[in-house]
Formats: C-alpha cells, sequence, structure tokens
C-alpha cells in the first residue's frame, strides 16, 4: 500500500518513512504542505500521515482542500499540540485520526492499520488476484492454489506493486521508487536480488509462472 507522510522535520520524517517501508508500505515524503498538496493531487494514496505545522501550507489546510476536491483518502494528523480544541479543530477539517507528539511507533501503525481497514470496507477490494495467487491486503497473507507464502516486507511490497499492475511491465527504477521510496546507485541490483527471491517463493514447483524478465525493460506479473 502507498502511503505520503507530510512532515517538516527531518528526523521525525525518516523515522515514520522507514519504519512504515519495513511494515512493507511505500512511501512517499514531503516536507512542505504545498509539496505534500501537489504529491497528494498527482497520486493515488491508500492513506496519509500529516503534520499540523508545515511550511508553505499547513497542515489543516492541505487536509481541506483534499477534502473540496472530494479527495477521501483517509488521514492521520500527527500534532505537538495536545488540547482538545486542536483535536476537534483537526478532525473538523476532514482528517480521520489525531496522534499526538512524541509517539511510539508502533502507535503510528496500529492507527493507520485501522484507518486502512475502516477504508478497505468501503474504498476497494481486500484481495488482489492473478490466477490461483492471491494476496489479502488486510491480513498481509499470500497464497499460490492454497500454499500459503511466507514473504518478507520488501517481497510482499514488490508482490503488491506487481499485482495491482497485472501485465503492466515495470522498470527498475519505478520498482526502487515504491519498494524503497529512494534512488540507489543506478548499478545497484537489489532490484534483481529482490525479484529473484520473490519469483523462488511464487513460481517454484507450479508449470505456470508468473513473474516475467522483460530483458533491457523490467518486470512484469502475468498469466499466460
Amino acid at each position: 500500500m502507498h502511503v505520503l507522510v507530510a512532515e517538516d522535520d527531518p528526523v521525525i520524517a525518516d523515522f515514520v518513512a522507514q519504519g512504515l517501508r519495513e511494515a512493507g508500505f511505500a512511501v512517499d515524503v514531503a516536507a512542505t504542505g504545498t509539496d505534500g498538496l501537489r504529491l497528494a493531487l498527482e497520486g493515488r494514496y491508500d492513506a496519509a500521515v500529516i503534520d499540523v505545522m508545515l511550511p508553505g501550507l499547513d497542515g489543516l489546510s492541505l487536509i481541506e482542500q483534499l477534502r473540496a476536491k472530494r479527495i477521501q483518502t483517509p488521514v492521520l494528523i500527527l500534532s505537538a499540540r495536545h488540547s482538545v480544541d486542536d483535536r476537534v479543530k483537526g478532525l473538523q477539517a476532514g482528517g480521520d485520526d489525531y496522534l499526538t507528539k512524541p509517539f511510539a511507533f508502533a502507535e503510528l501503525l496500529a492507527r493507520l492499520q485501522a484507518l486502512l481497514r475502516r477504508a478497505g470496507a468501503t474504498a476497494e477490494p481486500t484481495w488482489l488476484m492473478a490466477g490461483d495467487l492471491s494476496l489479502d491486503l488486510l491480513s498481509r497473507k499470500v497464497e499460490r492454489a492454497g500454499r500459503p507464502i511466507d514473504l518478507r516486507p520488501r517481497e510482499f511490497s514488490l508482490l503488491e506493486y506487481l499485482l495491482r499492475h497485472p501485465g503492466r511491465v515495470l522498470s527498475k527504477t519505478m520498482i526502487l521508487s515504491h519498494v524503497w521510496g529512494y534512488s540507489f546507485d543506478p548499478g545497484t541490483n537489489v532490484v534483481d536480488v529482490l525479484v529473484s527471491r520473490l519469483r523462488d517463493k511464487v513460481d517454484e514447483g507450479f508449470d505456470t509462472r508468473l513473474i516475467h524478465t522483460v530483458r533491457g525493460a523490467g518486470y512484469v506479473l502475468k498469466v499466460e
């Protein structure tokens, strides 16, 4: 799943983004409210974590503009303000939950997952499928022909990305951006290693291969 984090404090932004990536999410980070609004309007996010005190455009104004444009992405508000009035203002602006600083990452993750569960009930299917392969977005269980497949967080994130774009060739750069959220040395082979690991788990023992290499272009998931 894809999450937008709008936070101007680089320490907190890195802390949240890294934790979410380790939990299997793809993350984009914006350091200003203006950049956060631009990203939110350009891409589709499953959820957003937005700080109240953002430069350029404050967090509440950002949320209000999203809601005015009928973008219903679930939003978890972060704030150093603890008063009831501040929490009420955040929820009235269109936020779905409110977490005060300092916070434990475990609580942020639990609140975000709760927002995603509630949104998933009406927003989109909770299962992704291709042939006999299925992925449960909520329980994070993966099966092929009824056989459970145990995936690490980045393997799960890559498989989700492939399943969301069946038949589409995804370049190494696209996969790096989605799974890791930042750029590596162009000569790195981390994508090849990750795809190879995932392919071993998903395709090994089956006559039909689902994950294919398109030489010079990238990788694609398709049922032949």
